[in-house]
């Protein structure tokens, strides 16, 4: 019987399956290799091997919620409803959520005002993100919120990450990457002044 995956596809999704639910993994398993698996069968797989991405749409008893005693920005919507009117399905400010690409987001404000966790912590200790950075997971994990495993890259850095799959489960292998990628960066920019020094010599 044949196969469902090659060894390279199933290297991937247990690259991958960690952190992500099953629609965001199809979708990237097939985008990668341009295939046409079925939900149900990137779920039998995972199930086959006994692969758990960790999400459960919830938190763990004894979970501490990351807005406990902080102050989140933005003006809570106070005329949305009447004095003492509390919709069913309301959702608290400071709550949180996995989102379809398995990031937690955590409500900052009513009535719909979501931000990325990770953002908010990284902010917390080092300020604002720049305009054209955003913060990555050096392990991939997007559960794993320690400071150290989350590092601020330029659009342009990432771009140059993504595009040779340098961005590793092991943490410290990411940022020696990133290293390597800024240093490619500043070759290219050289090369390019040099070409445009040579073209004003003509």
């Amino acid at each position: 019987m044949a196969k469902l995956l090659t060894n390279d596809q199933e290297a991937f999704l247990y690259k991958n399956y960690i952190g992500i639910g099953n629609e965001v993994l199809l979708e990237k398993l097939n985008k990668e290799f341009n295939l046409k698996i079925t939900l149900k069968q990137i779920k039998n797989w995972k199930q086959n091997r006994k692969l758990n991405s960790g999400l459960t749409g919830r938190f763990p008893k004894g979970h501490v919620p990351f807005n406990k005693n902080k102050k989140f920005p933005g003006k809570t919507n106070i005329t949305t409803f009447k004095k003492g009117h509390i919709p069913k399905n309301y959702i608290p400010v400071g709550s949180e959520r996995i989102n379809g690409d398995g990031y937690v987001d955590i409500k900052i404000a009513d009535p719909n005002k979501w931000k990325a966790k990770h953002n908010i912590i990284w902010e917390n200790t080092n300020g604002e993100i720049p305009k054209g950075h955003c913060v990555i997971f050096a392990d991939r994990n997007k559960l794993n919120f320690e400071l150290d495993n989350l590092i601020l890259v330029s659009r342009k850095q990432l771009l140059e990450l993504n595009r040779v799959r340098l961005i590793q489960e092991d943490k410290e292998l990411t940022k020696t990457a990133i290293n390597i990628v800024d240093l490619k960066i500043k070759i290219s920019d050289i090369k390019k002044k040099i070409r445009g020094n040579n073209k004003d010599c003509f």
